[in-house]
């Protein structure tokens, strides 16, 4: 009688134990398919257990990563649209950990909400197994937090943490890239996770436009799957199916491209950069050493149809565009010239769109890493 009595107590202050074990037992089948070697413990343990070892690494460097998905989760919420959000949970930090030359090992998610609702909670958190299956990782565990008067009604946060593992012969860290090495581009699949806040903010001020609205531009959204050389494409129909388009997740297909070497033991890959919060001219210094600077050629890709509709609709200049959007390139990829054609080969093989977009210079001024060539010709 007393358990009974703490439950429901606990239930009227607006947390419901039950339901919280109840939507534990309808992911399950979803988080059973992120299972792989290395895993040595089941859903619902104080910890998780995994095993390098047992995961085919002698000697490995361990790699971490957290990330959220940002404001882009408000337009999940007013849309009651759940089912992608959780992708881009886990995008956001496997493409972080790849860039190391690491493979995502296990993930962790947080939900946190005012109200559990089961219905919600389970689209968000399948989202999150689809997104472990597509990088090949193990969900292994996570925390759903149910903690009424912090969160509004309907509204929920969702964050990740992964760790993955390099060997340490094969890390990389884009200290040798030098003058004339090749920087390929990778496409995106819309706008990412990035930029919401602006985002929202330009369709909030238009007097024309709603998520529901018919989507004002061509535009066709990329549906990844498991096996990497498996991918369908849908066009989106309204602003909503282009806004939420899912994160692309590059985790496969570099890995792959990894394995193509400078000599016996050297990747050709030298540096990369996932092109996240700040966009193109934040994120590719950030794998540069110093005394070299990134020429990117924007006119070797056309920027993407939502995001001229962007700029126009918000009246945002170019450094804007570059600075805070990712501009239709997801992740670029720093390698040996000599190699460069043999990894275009390889990620076009997985299903990558890929654009040989500059080269590595010297600098010329101390303060300049990235120089961005023919942009107003090609943005206006």
């Amino acid at each position: 009688m007393k358990e009974q009595i703490q439950t429901s107590a606990y239930k009227e202050a607006g947390v419901d134990i039950d339901a919280a074990a109840d939507l534990v037992e309808q992911i399950k089948p979803s988080i059973k398919k992120t299972m792989r070697e290395g895993v040595m413990s089941g859903l619902g343990g104080f910890g998780a257990l995994f095993d390098p070892k047992a995961a085919g690494y002698d000697d490995p460097i361990l790699v971490s990563s957290t990330d959220g998905v940002g404001t882009k989760i408000k337009i999940s919420i007013d849309s009651n649209t759940h089912d992608t959000i959780g992708i881009d949970a886990v995008a956001m930090c496997v493409n972080d950990l790849v860039v190391q030359g690491a493979e995502p090992l296990f993930f962790l998610d947080y939900f946190a909400t005012g109200k559990l609702e089961n219905t919600v909670a389970k689209a968000v958190i399948e989202g999150v197994a689809k997104g472990c299956e597509i990088s090949g990782c193990a969900l292994i565990g996570g925390e759903t937090a149910e903690m009424p008067g912090l969160y509004a009604d309907g509204d929920y946060d969702l964050a990740g943490f992964t760790v993955g593992a390099v060997n340490r012969d094969a890390l990389i860290t884009g200290e040798t890239i030098t003058e004339g090495h090749v920087i390929l581009g990778l496409a995106s699949n819309g706008v990412h996770s990035n930029g919401y806040s602006l985002v929202r903010k330009i369709i909030r001020d238009s007097e024309d436009f709603t998520y529901d609205s018919p989507v004002p531009f061509d535009m066709t959204v990329t549906v990844q799957e498991k096996d990497i050389t498996k991918q369908t494409t849908q066009k989106a129909e309204t602003l909503n199916d282009a806004l939420l388009a899912p994160t692309r997740i590059y985790v496969k297909s570099l890995l792959k491209a990894l394995k193509i070497k400078s000599d016996d033991t050297t990747p050709a890959i030298k540096g990369m950069a996932h092109i996240t919060g700040g966009g193109l001219t934040e994120n590719i210094p950030r794998v540069l050493p110093d005394g070299f600077a990134a020429h990117i050629d924007v006119a070797a890709w056309k920027l993407p149809a939502i995001f001229t509709w962007l700029k126009k609709l918000g009246n945002l200049e170019n450094s804007d565009l570059a600075r805070t959007l990712n501009c239709g390139i997801g992740m670029i990829v720093v390698c040996d010239p000599k190699h460069a054609d043999a990894i275009e080969k390889s990620l076009i093989s997985t299903g990558e769109t890929v654009y040989k977009i500059g080269e590595i210079k010297k600098k010329k001024q101390s303060d300049i890493s990235i120089v961005l060539n023919n942009l107003t010709a090609s943005w206006g």
